[in-house]
């Protein structure tokens, strides 16, 4: 008894401390003053179908994104590759892939990438407006580094640094960022989990490079000179995400999992999100059927929303359980929907190996 108090209290302060770097979080005046609001996108389909809900349970590469806490509980090795047609049709090419490998009895990492590409963009100039002087590919890169520990069968955390990189053809910023998170599982059957996770924290970005470079012609003198014009540092989008789930465990075969979060942005309206997890098994076949709804500020006005997702989200997965540790080979299929830009298709597929 005294040690599970003991646990509660270091996941309340443990809560605290991340809660603290996220006062600023939901405050109108900041919205749209940050960067880099791709690494708001989740890419994994399975916890993207749940409305990033699982905060609290989503596990493995999956929990890379929405609480690196999750990597925790990777089995044994897992490998996932996801492509997203981002932004429905805007022709916005959004490609993920991941592997997340237990080293130790209580140790996990991962490395994953995270790739935009734009397609070709017209080169315009003040003297050619009309282009036909070229083109160039605008790539958005992020890099993830992430280790989970278990500190106890109710105790879990990690940490994850991403490096990221956005160029186009003259200009190109860098930066790193880190995110951290706890989980805290209870309950007879561990059926009962809550997480915490603080997202996005980092340094500020820059655009550097000779796309900033412009000629000065001097009328009286006749020299050219070149000017180095600066750019505006920006800020990351940092959050704040608090979530809890619950299992109704109705047999071995039948397991439905309810998820509830609250992410405190700091660059835009706060949000609440719900979603679902029916999983159902068969012999050797897993089903799983998800679904989730995320809310915020103005997202049911189409005139004031600042969002271009408007809410639902639904998905599945199928996966083949082979072997002695039935391990799985499964296909996973989300879709997010954005209004005029249509709707995303997120589809994949996932190895993990027990």
């Amino acid at each position: 008894m005294k040690n599970s108090i003991l646990t509660i209290k270091s996941v309340i302060l443990c809560g605290a401390i991340l809660g603290s770097s996220a006062v600023n979080a939901g405050n109108e005046d900041r919205s749209g003053s940050a960067g880099a609001y791709h690494l708001l996108v989740n890419p994994w389909s399975r916890s993207a179908a749940m409305g990033d809900a699982g905060v609290a349970c989503a596990n493995g590469l999956e929990g890379t994104f929405t609480n690196i806490a999750g990597l925790a509980f990777t089995e044994k090795t897992q490998l996932k590759f996801n492509h997203s047609n981002w932004m429905g049709n805007a022709g916005i090419a959004f490609n993920s892939a991941g592997l997340a490998q237990r080293v130790s009895e209580n140790s996990c990492f991962a490395l994953s990438i995270q790739s935009m590409n734009f397609g070709d963009v017209m080169i315009t100039t003040v003297d050619n407006p009309e282009g036909k002087i070229g083109t160039f590919s605008p790539r958005i890169n992020v890099f993830n580094l992430g280790y989970a520990r278990s500190f106890s069968s109710s105790i879990h955390a990690g940490i994850n640094m991403k490096v990221i990189s956005e160029s186009m053809s003259n200009m190109k910023a860098m930066g790193v960022a880190l995110d951290v998170g706890i989980r805290y599982v209870t309950g007879e059957k561990d059926q009962i989990k809550f997480g915490i996770a603080l997202k996005n924290v980092g340094p500020t970005m820059r655009y550097k490079g000779d796309g900033l470079n412009q000629q000065a012609n001097y009328v009286n003198t006749g020299s050219i000179a070149t000017l180095d014009e600066r750019t505006q540092d920006f800020e990351l989008p940092a959050l704040l995400n608090i979530g809890g789930s619950y299992d109704f465990i109705f047999d071995p075969k039948n397991k439905l999992t309810a998820a509830f979060a609250y992410t405190a942005n700091s660059f835009s309206y706060d949000q609440y999100r719900v979603g679902f997890d029916y999983g159902l098994t068969t012999g050797k076949m897993a089903f799983n059927l998800r679904g989730g709804y995320v809310y915020e500020k103005y997202l049911l006005s189409a005139v004031n929303r600042s969002n271009a997702l408007v809410g639902p989200t639904a998905g599945f997965s199928v996966d083949a359980l082979v072997g002695k540790n039935k391990s799985a080979l499964g296909i996973e299929y989300c879709a997010r929907f954005a209004g005029s830009f249509g709707v995303i298709h997120t589809l994949g597929a996932t190895i993990s190996i027990k």
